[in-house]
């Protein structure tokens, strides 16, 4: 089955106030900090947890927890961050990455095992999560109540099996949803059960009702693909990858574009690109305004960015194992994206822990 923790387990590992734990130079870096990047992690005694850093990618704080989180969602009207666990887990927490707040540890009923990945609603208010039913193997999207220590109050389908990714798009109303099409069960650990069936979507659906505002199901030669990673571009767009549930050799391009009118259409990308990305996003990022979207790819080795107006490719570069990537709204530093890797890199600083395939930034002044 998926890991279990209990409440008493996960704010021991977890720790207390950030704050109260910190020496005092850390304690005043975080203070001074006008925004912080958060991403999970394993070190070399393969214990896990997640990583405060400032915006120079330097090191805060690290926070161990109990099992292997993935993904995370921010509130900037709250002032806190999500860290969800990886499937098949139940639990997340709640937490505020300047340290001013204990965490809040919220977990799954029966029956339901978070996939890594969810968003808060425009005001704040409620946190929507992608789950799966295990038994009937079909996705659900669980709804939180930030006010009320992430209770959950109810849920809706996500039109799809195996959902992944799931951002707000810029109506402030409307999810879209990464159905990867993948299933999976607890009993079975990670074993994805379907391959010869799979069906990945893209679906959008009104978050105040759950109703489906339309359904976008790849074609037939694109049927082991599953979608998972996505951003919102400048021109409503939304740029989308996906990971190969087949020979790397002979995948189709992972990188796609969904249009505002629902047309969806492949990306066809230059050699050296696909072998970087080798049939497999890792993370997809917005930066430049909206204007450049990149994609990473722990299999490949690297990180193609696009001109998200033209779909040409507007830079690559190797990385060996890297997933983790974040863009700013215009450059910083070495460029317009700043990424992670499994080997201990962050941006341009080296640490001896393993980062996970996702981080956030966090704007907290």
């Amino acid at each position: 089955m998926g890991v279990e923790i209990d409440r008493r387990t996960l704010l021991s590992g977890a720790g207390a106030a950030f704050l109260a734990s910190l020496q005092p130079a850390r304690a005043a870096q975080l203070k001074s900090a006008s925004s912080l990047f958060v991403s999970a992690f394993m070190d070399n005694e393969r214990q896990y947890g997640f990583a405060i850093l400032d915006d120079k990618g330097a090191l805060i704080h690290r926070h161990t927890m109990p099992a292997r989180a993935h993904g995370f969602a921010w509130s900037p009207q709250l002032g806190q961050a999500i860290a969800f666990a990886r499937r098949p887990g139940n639990f997340a927490i709640a937490f505020d990455p300047a340290g001013g707040r204990e965490p809040v540890v919220f977990h799954l009923p029966e029956g339901r095992h978070f996939y890594g990945h969810g968003v808060f609603s425009a005001d704040g208010r409620l946190l929507f999560a992608t789950e799966n039913d295990f038994e009937a193997g079909q996705g659900k999207i669980g709804i939180y109540d930030a006010a009320a220590s992430y209770r959950r109050i109810g849920e809706f389908d996500s039109y799809g099996v195996g959902p992944h990714e799931m951002i707000l798009t810029g109506d402030g109303r409307t999810l879209a949803i990464a159905n990867g099409g993948i299933r999976t069960h607890p009993d079975f650990g990670r074993q994805k059960l379907n391959l010869a069936e799979m069906e990945s979507s893209i679906v959008l659906i009104d978050s105040r009702t759950g109703d489906l505002r339309a359904r976008h199901v790849l074609a037939a030669e694109h049927r082991r693909m599953s979608l998972r990673h996505m951003v919102h571009a400048a021109d409503g767009a939304l740029w989308i990858g996906g990971q190969f549930e087949g020979d790397p050799a002979s995948a189709p391009s992972p990188v796609y574009r969904m249009h505002e009118d629902g047309e969806t259409q492949t990306i066809e990308l230059p050699v050296r690109a696909r072998r970087l990305l080798s049939g497999y996003v890792g993370a997809v990022a917005i930066a430049g305004d909206g204007r450049l979207a990149g994609f990473s790819s722990p299999r490949g080795g690297g990180v193609v960015v696009l001109d998200t107006e033209t779909g040409d490719v507007h830079g690559m570069q190797e990385s060996r194992r890297t997933s983790g990537l974040y863009g700013a709204a215009r450059k910083m530093g070495g460029g317009a994206f700043v990424s992670s890797n499994e080997d201990g890199r962050f941006g341009e600083n080296q640490y001896p822990i393993h980062w996970d395939n996702h981080l956030i930034r966090c704007d907290i002044s």
